[in-house]
């Protein structure tokens, strides 16, 4: 841990410019409650994405948009001996959570392009590109870290014709009506060594480094996560004349499991957590007894075999209450992300350049789950944290002091020139 030091770099982002651009973004699909509706590929979102497009063309960068919809940045002045070698990324993501906040995501995008405007503005001359990335459908609207986990691993043709939306939209059919195509989406996997290093910088959305009086958070790593849906499988009768020993009502076994989930969590570890945000019951009448009901688990926990537990504790105590109400119950689960350590030469070129910024800084590890444990799967990875008023995230309230916001920049700004500059 550290905080005194001079600048590691006679470079700083632009404050003014960098405030500027978050103030506009964050207008872009805001809700009359201050949070953001603006989920991957919904209309909100094309128009963040052109807005960003502009901001990009402003600066005179260049954009392309791969087949699954994540966005790479660069300069065209890159000195054409550099120009093929694997580049450095910085970024994060744009979409947000329903109701959610302005910085969980755009802090790292809008980050990461002041940081290749200054670059690019200053003629930098560098021993490798440096990209800004924006990550499409982070939070999971249709799968989360669905952006990253195509670069990572790919999708199959069946995983992605079986997505859907959190209104119930097929993945295919919105994507397809903003331009997408499923052929395209399938072949976006990165090859060993596309990537040099990558880098995102982060709200914390947790309370640590503000309790600290820290300035900086280097993340340690970045905890497991899975999730999926559990179906229990009724009868549907009528609401009035069906007694109630005679009922398969689905919704009652989905209020058992809720009520189970913490006994679940806590039998595995006391960092195991499991949240369900989404409950649905068909055919969605007061008068009529639900012969469904889908229950939206997420659960995390920082070791892979323990998150394995978890899966399997919601698995055995579904089947429990299925069998105790006189119900089948089905399983849809995606494929874990396993927990990813940060690239220890990263977090020492982070911690420095706090350092040289005379920064206050610590290591402490991500309880959310971010692309950036796709994206060590890759390449090298880190992640810089900044601190959350309050700790408070994925709600209006969320918010970051702009003095934060700028600290964050010019760390991010300082480790991608360090790591564009040399060989990991």
């Amino acid at each position: 841990m550290g905080q005194t030091g001079e600048s590691a770099s006679s470079l700083s982002i632009n404050a003014e410019r960098l405030i500027s651009d978050f103030e506009e973004l964050r207008q872009i699909g805001r809700l009359p409650t201050g949070g953001l509706g603006r989920a991957s590929f919904s209309p909100a979102d094309g128009e963040a994405r052109e807005w960003f497009f502009g901001r990009c063309a402003d600066a005179g960068l260049t954009v392309r948009t791969d087949g699954i919809g994540n966005i790479m940045v660069s300069s065209p002045a890159i000195d054409p001996a550099i120009a093929g070698l694997a580049p450095v990324w910085a970024g994060s993501h744009i979409d947000a959570v329903p109701n959610g906040g302005a910085f969980d995501g755009p802090l790292g995008v809008l980050a990461a392009l002041e940081c290749l405007r200054r670059i690019h503005e200053e003629g930098i001359q560098l021993e490798r590109p440096v990209q800004c990335v924006i990550y499409a459908d982070e939070e999971g609207n249709y799968s989360h870290l669905l952006g990253s986990s195509a670069l990572a691993r790919g999708f199959t043709r069946e995983e992605l014709e079986s997505m859907t939306g959190r209104d119930g939209d097929q993945f295919v059919e919105t994507f397809a009506a903003v331009g997408g195509s499923v052929e395209d989406a399938l072949g976006v996997t990165l090859a060993p060594g596309a990537v040099h290093a990558t880098v995102e910088l982060h709200i914390e959305q947790g309370p640590l480094l503000e309790q600290r009086n820290e300035q900086i958070g280097v993340v340690s790593g970045i905890v497991a996560l899975g999730g999926g849906v559990v179906t229990f499988l009724g009868r549907a009768d009528h609401a009035g004349t069906t007694p109630m020993r005679l009922r398969k009502d689905a919704s009652i076994a989905a209020g058992a499991l809720l009520v189970a989930l913490p006994a679940v969590a806590a039998a595995v570890s006391e960092r195991a957590v499991v949240t369900s945000g989404i409950i649905a019951v068909e055919p969605g009448a007061s008068n009529v007894i639900p012969g469904s009901a889908q229950v939206t688990v997420d659960f995390r926990e920082p070791d892979a075999e323990a998150l394995e537990a978890l899966e399997a504790g919601i698995i055995r105590v579904s089947e429990s209450i299925a069998a105790e109400y006189g119900l089948t119950v089905e399983f849809d689960f995606g494929v874990p992300i396993a927990p990813s350590p940060m690239d220890e030469g990263i977090r020492a070129i982070i911690s420095a350049a706090a350092e040289g910024r005379g920064l206050a800084w610590s290591a402490l590890p991500s309880g959310a789950g971010h692309d950036s444990q796709n994206m060590a799967t890759i390449a090298p990875t880190g992640m810089i944290f900044v601190p959350s008023i309050g700790g408070r995230s994925h709600c209006p309230e969320e918010n970051t002091a702009w003095a934060d916001v700028e600290n964050g920049a010019n760390v991010l700004l300082d480790t991608v020139i360090h790591l564009a500059r040399r060989s990991l």
